[in-house]
């Protein structure tokens, strides 16, 4: 980072700053995120400016030691994308077990990064990881439904007594494609199974397994409830 710049390099970088904000944010508002187009241009700007002012600041040539107050003035820069957190920490969301917003808290760091990045004078750089992060999320988000995801969820079943008996469905659980990590029997009146079942799919994880559905109509069940179990699955 050189200590002296000119106007010329200012408009650069700014422009740089706006062109890489302009092209994540397209992606964000085409998905209709709330960290759209206009957020993550002002953020990037944001992150180059105070970059910028941080350059600005280096240049102190003809000056002697005791001449000003020494201090570390890319520390500005940093407090920039430190308090970003704030704003992508507002974007996360808890809703149940699902929390949304994780990516676009992502993005908002990821384009304060490049905004100090192309505010110091690496425009190269700056643009490399812009198409990066713009091929990173707008081709991954076609290959991420293909994906198998691990699930876990607590499946509850009450029977009569011409249920089906535990081993019994345990094998129809296993059978199904299910993993059961745990499992529970209480006699306190109707017989009350509980388990927590382990399976990979590419269903979302607030989708009822058609195994439910299928447990549901066999003879002497009297309930079926399936409650999901967050395993750190994030949407955006």
């Amino acid at each position: 980072m050189t200590t002296d710049i000119t106007a010329t390099d200012i408009a650069l970088r700014l422009l740089a700053a706006l062109a890489a904000g302009g092209i994540i944010g397209f992606d964000r508002s085409m998905r209709g995120r709330i960290a759209g187009l206009r957020t993550t241009i002002l953020i990037c700007l944001a992150a180059a400016g105070a970059m910028i002012e941080a350059n600005l600041m280096l240049n102190v040539t003809g000056k002697t030691v005791e001449s000003f107050a020494r201090m570390d003035v890319l520390r500005f820069p940093l407090g920039i994308l430190s308090g970003i957190g704030f704003i992508g920490a507002g974007a996360i969301v808890r809703r149940g077990s699902l929390v949304t917003g994780v990516t676009t808290a992502a993005t908002l760091w990821l384009v304060t990064v490049v905004g100090l990045i192309l505010g110091a004078g690496y425009l190269g750089f700056g643009a490399a990881l812009t198409i990066l992060a713009f091929l990173v999320l707008s081709i991954l988000k076609r290959v991420e439904p293909a994906l198998r995801r691990e699930h876990r969820g607590q499946l509850v079943v009450r029977l009569d007594g011409t249920g089906p008996s535990n081993r019994d469905l345990c094998d129809r659980i296993r059978a199904a494609g299910y993993t059961i990590s745990s499992f529970a029997v209480a006699y306190d009146g109707p017989r009350r199974i509980e388990c927590h079942l382990e399976w990979y799919s590419r269903q979302a994880q607030d989708q009822p397994p058609d195994l439910a559905e299928r447990i549901s109509e066999l003879a002497g069940v009297l309930a079926v409830e399936w409650t999901p179990i967050s395993a750190g699955h994030l949407f955006e």
